[in-house]
């Protein structure tokens, strides 16, 4: 085993040709860099993207590395692994490339390791001839993969992280090279990550961790890997131990709560054990974010967790029965623990109960595209891997089951999506700060523009300077509001729809909050909104109407609004009762990305299939302590 591991390193030096400058080379010059006093400016990126080299991507066929990657996400023109070109109409402004700590880069080793060296190794040599044999062997090889990391079954040349350390070593340092030959401060942002995957019995309890830092202090570690431990408190050690060593900093991102069985989220730790203060209190420092919606469901919310929220369901569809491997069917009472809004509740018990909150998060959004490319646009979808791309014509109605998951299918995966950042300026250190402090908001592609400040003195009259207005008297979002008075805290909002996109059908604030008796409970408000629809008797806001064209894959803006700005403040307040404010921002309906795949190929989508949507954004809460 140690000569095979020692052959894949020498294939991978082989095959992975790196060009660009060194670590060494003199720094790009920063000094145009201005960062304002304030955030004046959201910066769009995704800080969700595997290439090549994440081993499940490259078996999906994925044939595009990091620096395809980048210069996509920059705007560049790319030839995608299956021949067509693609890119983005709007480039972004930074990018995570989160490829998986485990076995990284193990199957493109393997796939380009000379097959004589694999002789005698039965396990190597069946992967290696199925992965060259064509595209299903080696989405076969793929499935066992992911079945073998929900079972803890995979060979030990693939879990073995000390044998591969020196491959990874290489591996990662000339990640680092490429990561900082595009990262141009002021321009462009690349930032150095990896994916830390833990999924015990399939429960997907995933992070993507990020640094602050230069590739030369990342590459003083190696990715912590899930085959080194399942319990995210040895990550978080990982990361304190990397911080005290080289002054750095670096922060993790749970996603895709939705299918972690309840585990995401859970009121006790790891090893069943309760949560207590420090653990909460860890957790809050090293997951200031979590990712709450992208290419595999949504993780707001559900139907039966909020069942008076009449927009609760999307992204739901096809993920809500099973958990990520699909292993273990999902009750709803393991809900609870999936979905971020009432994790917010659960925080706010905790915080009661133990004294801190391990579940004060801010929002974003990402895609986890597995191809390299970071296009979240719904008539321009790229899927979430390379075997099922956009020449695949009927890829909105195949089954996409991954190893033993079931009952999925092309059109439940979303077009989703992309992290707003308030920062004072397009560099690692800004953004990065921006989400510590949690000044961030998630949204479902769409890149409309969300501001949301609490304070106590806000008038209706401050809508009209509501950024000055919002930091000098208030706080953003992402921040914490302290009793001051008896009266209900001020709210000031504001949202600009995507020029590209949709207007706003409305702006909700999302209560939640915990009473005496250590209940929780939440309530939407609606607060703004396009026309000139009344609240009715029931408390609702009517709809906003449908324009959508099915035939054509279009839409009218005659409806709705541009931009929605208001004044709000809490009709229902309780000075003793601490709570957590966010803004969801809702577009018009419009046409889902299985339409377009439908007449651009000519076919008739199933009554099952979701053609219609509001696209969405989710805004970092603010809370409210009554203890101050």
């Amino acid at each position: 085993m140690q000569k095979y591991n020692l052959l894949l390193t020498a294939a991978v030096s082989a095959a992975l040709m790196v060009t660009g400058c060194s670590q060494d080379e003199k720094a790009k010059d920063s000094s145009h860099i201005v960062n304002s006093k304030h955030p004046e400016e959201v910066f769009w990126g995704d800080t969700h993207v595997h290439t090549d080299n994440s081993i499940d991507a490259f078996g999906f066929g994925n044939r595009l590395d990091t620096e395809a990657a980048m210069r996509f996400a920059r705007g560049e023109k790319i030839t995608a692994t299956k021949g067509y070109e693609a890119q983005l109409s709007q480039p972004l402004d930074f990018i995570v490339i989160a490829d998986h700590a485990a076995a990284l880069g193990a199957t493109k080793a393997l796939y380009n390791a000379p097959r004589v060296a694999l002789l005698g190794n039965d396990f190597a040599l069946r992967w290696y001839d199925m992965m060259h044999e064509s595209e299903e062997g080696s989405l076969r090889v793929t499935a066992e993969l992911i079945d073998g990391a929900a079972k803890g079954t995979l060979p030990d040349s693939f879990t073995n992280q000390e044998a591969q350390a020196e491959r990874i070593g290489d591996l990662w340092k000339e990640h680092g090279n490429i990561v900082e030959r595009y990262n141009e401060p002021g321009k462009f942002t690349a930032f150095m990550g990896f994916e830390y995957t833990p999924m015990p019995g399939g429960d997907n309890l995933h992070r993507v961790v990020m640094f602050r830092d230069s590739a030369e202090k990342a590459n003083s570690v190696l990715p912590f890997s899930s085959q080194q431990s399942l319990d995210v408190e040895d990550l978080w050690a990982y990361m304190a131990a990397y911080e005290k060593n080289t002054g750095g900093q670096m922060l993790a991102i749970p996603h895709n709560s939705n299918v972690s069985n309840g585990r995401m989220f859970s009121m006790n730790k790891f090893d069943g054990s309760p949560i207590d203060a420090a653990y909460a209190k860890t957790r809050a420092l090293r997951e200031p974010i979590i990712e709450a919606t992208q290419i595999k469901g949504d993780s707001e919310t559900h139907p039966f967790l909020s069942p008076n929220d009449e927009f609760s369901a999307y992204g739901v569809a096809g993920w809500d029965k099973a958990n990520l491997s699909a292993g273990r069917d999902m009750k709803p009472s393991s809900y609870a623990g999936s979905y971020a809004r009432s994790a917010l509740k659960r925080g706010l018990e905790l915080e009661k109960k133990v004294g801190a909150n391990p579940y004060k998060f801010g929002m974003i959004g990402s895609s986890d595209t597995h191809t390299s490319l970071a296009d979240v646009r719904e008539k321009s979808f790229i899927g979430k891997h390379s075997a099922n791309e956009p020449t695949v014509k009927d890829r909105s109605t195949l089954p996409q089951n991954l190893g033993t998951r079931q009952g999925r299918f092309g059109w439940h995966y979303l077009s989703s999506g992309y992290a707003g950042v308030w920062a004072t300026s397009n560099t690692r250190e800004a953004i990065f700060d921006a989400m510590i402090r949690r000044e961030v908001y998630a949204t479902t592609g769409p890149r409309m523009k969300v501001r949301f400040f609490g304070g106590w003195d806000f008038s209706a009259d401050d809508v009209r300077d509501l950024v000055s207005k919002g930091y000098a008297q208030g706080v953003p979002m992402g921040g914490d509001l302290t009793d001051k008075s008896s009266d209900a805290p001020t709210f000031l909002i504001s949202a600009m729809m995507d020029p590209e996109s949709a207007n706003l059908d409305r702006i909700q604030v999302v209560k939640g909050w915990i009473n005496a008796d250590g209940s929780t409970q939440e309530k939407i408000f609606n607060v703004a909104w396009g026309g000139d629809r009344k609240i009715g008797n029931d408390g609702k806001l009517p709809a906003v109407g449908n324009t959508v064209d099915l035939a054509k894959g279009t839409w009218s803006n005659d409806i709705g609004a541009a931009e929605l700005m208001t004044f709000w403040q809490d009709p229902e307040f309780n000075a003793d009762d601490n709570a957590f404010y966010y803004v969801r921002v809702l577009e018009i309906p419009t046409p889902t990305w299985p339409v377009y795949d439908a007449i651009k190929y000519g076919f008739t989508l199933g009554d099952e299939v979701i053609k219609i949507q509001q696209e969405r954004a989710y805004t970092s809460p603010i809370w409210y302590n009554a203890k101050g």
